[in-house]
């Protein structure tokens, strides 16, 4: 069966009519999210499920595929359809569904403090695969609870395939991940990092080398690649720059 637009929103969250009160919700919303756009290396764009398409596109230029922002803007659900690579637009039809059956089921007044992150192929302009991580959050409701706006921020995946669909909710320390083989999410506990662990990410953000590491917390450098190698067993990566990515993505630090 041929894909379209429409089959990236769900029946279920329908948008068909928004009212006076739900439109004030969003007077000026834009703004400081252009502000923060121009503060951070990832792309951000919002999606409006009631226009069905997208309302802003970050110049970020990870996110663009070589295009500007306004074209990305105007193509809307159509960008997906010519740079997702064709598994992964399947892929991102079954988060689609997976995900607001998920979100059905949680309480209206819960739905703005979760997120969903999962990772992706695009094409970027040279034609190349770039794994990339996606983490979409909601923004606004209609009084009936149904989604109408989301923020969504991209950055590179630290993963080494795509999929790695996962929920989490502002405040608990627990996370809800999705098994596509057998198709049912399972609840864990999110990964937590010792003061130490935490101290070699912070300092190596900052492009401390291990001696350096060692001279700032006061202890050995074997002490430093100690914490490095339980840090990098701890996330299932192979070096620090893949742990600093995917601490950043997972809000560790």
């Amino acid at each position: 069966m041929d894909k379209n637009v429409n089959d990236f929103f769900s029946l279920k969250n329908s948008v068909n009519a928004i009212s006076e009160e739900d439109i004030n919700q969003t007077k000026n919303y834009l703004a400081p999210i252009r502000a923060f756009a121009r503060t951070t290396y990832k792309s951000i764009y919002i999606i409006d499920y009631e226009k069905k398409g997208f309302e802003y596109v970050s110049e970020n230029p990870l996110f663009l595929s070589g295009h500007t922002p306004e074209e990305v803007e105007e193509m809307g659900y159509a960008f997906y359809f010519k740079y997702v690579i064709e598994e992964d637009l399947d892929l991102l039809l079954k988060i689609n569904t997976v995900g607001f059956d998920f979100y059905e089921k949680l309480p209206i007044e819960e739905r703005l403090e979760y997120t969903i992150s999962y990772d992706f192929h695009l094409k970027n302009k040279e034609g190349k695969k770039i794994l990339i991580n996606q983490k979409l959050t909601p923004l606004f409701l209609t009084r009936t609870g149904k989604l109408w706006k989301a923020i969504c921020i991209i950055s590179l995946s630290n993963e080494q395939n795509s999929g790695n669909i996962k929920v989490y909710k502002k405040g608990e320390n627990k996370i809800f991940k999705y098994n596509l083989e057998d198709n049912y999410w399972k609840e864990e506990e999110k990964i937590s990092l010792t003061t130490r662990e935490k101290e070699v990410l912070r300092y190596s953000v900052r492009g401390f080398t291990i001696n350096d590491i060692a001279k700032s917390i006061f202890v050995s450098p074997d002490t430093v690649k100690f914490h490095r190698k339980k840090l990098f067993e701890k996330l299932e990566v192979a070096n620090i720059s893949e742990a600093i990515v995917f601490a950043t993505n997972n809000k560790l630090i």
